[in-house]
């Protein structure tokens, strides 16, 4: 990482540092967060989805991922986010820069880029043609597909088949969240969105 990545990452950490918050603290509107705990599922607290306050000048309806931090927050309204918990990619494969949301997807099919599969044949050339949605799929319950200049940046902000996961670098790239969790954000973000990973 270089000392600008660093330091965009330092200064993208201090304005979503806020502290948790009750949600009659921040909005008048009701904000209905997914069920939490969830059964069987080994994430710390902090990585449930929370309400959080941030700064102002962030736009309603953006996306906002701290990679070192493994937090995404949608910004429900100025100053207010929801927060979740996310996996991100291995050191070498962390994914920054700006992106939308260009495709929405339930139960997404799935296949292998060229490159995850000439890093890890064993683990991916059985499946270069691809597999079909469902509980099995890596990509889990919802899809999030990231365009930059109208081109596909094949990462994606999906569900997991390993949500024990989250909260690691452990990803070819992509943004793993709980399915459960990535449903609800799924019902609120909008084709276009603005996405911004640091």
């Amino acid at each position: 990482m270089d000392r600008r990545s660093l330091m965009t990452g330092a200064l993208a950490a201090a304005a979503f540092g806020g502290r948790a918050a009750p949600v009659a603290a921040l909005t008048r509107a009701e904000i209905v967060l997914p069920p939490a705990p969830i059964a069987g599922l080994k994430i710390a607290p902090e990585l449930y989805p929370t309400v959080v306050r941030v700064k102002r000048s962030f736009e309603p309806g953006s996306i906002h991922v701290i990679s070192s931090q493994h937090f995404l927050y949608y910004i429900v309204q100025p100053r207010t986010a929801i927060r979740y918990g996310v996996a991100v990619g291995k050191a070498e494969l962390v994914y920054r820069g700006e992106a939308v949301v260009g495709r929405k997807v339930e139960w997404p099919s799935w296949k292998p880029t060229p490159e995850m599969i000439e890093r890890n044949p064993a683990a991916y050339e059985k499946y270069a043609d691809g597999m079909p949605g469902g509980p099995k799929n890596p990509l889990g319950a919802r899809a999030l597909y990231l365009y930059h200049d109208d081109i596909d940046t094949a990462i994606r902000i999906h569900g997991t088949t390993e949500p024990n996961s989250i909260g690691r670098s452990v990803s070819n790239g992509c943004l793993r969240m709980v399915n459960d969790h990535v449903i609800d954000l799924y019902n609120r973000v909008e084709l276009g969105a603005p996405v911004t990973v640091y």
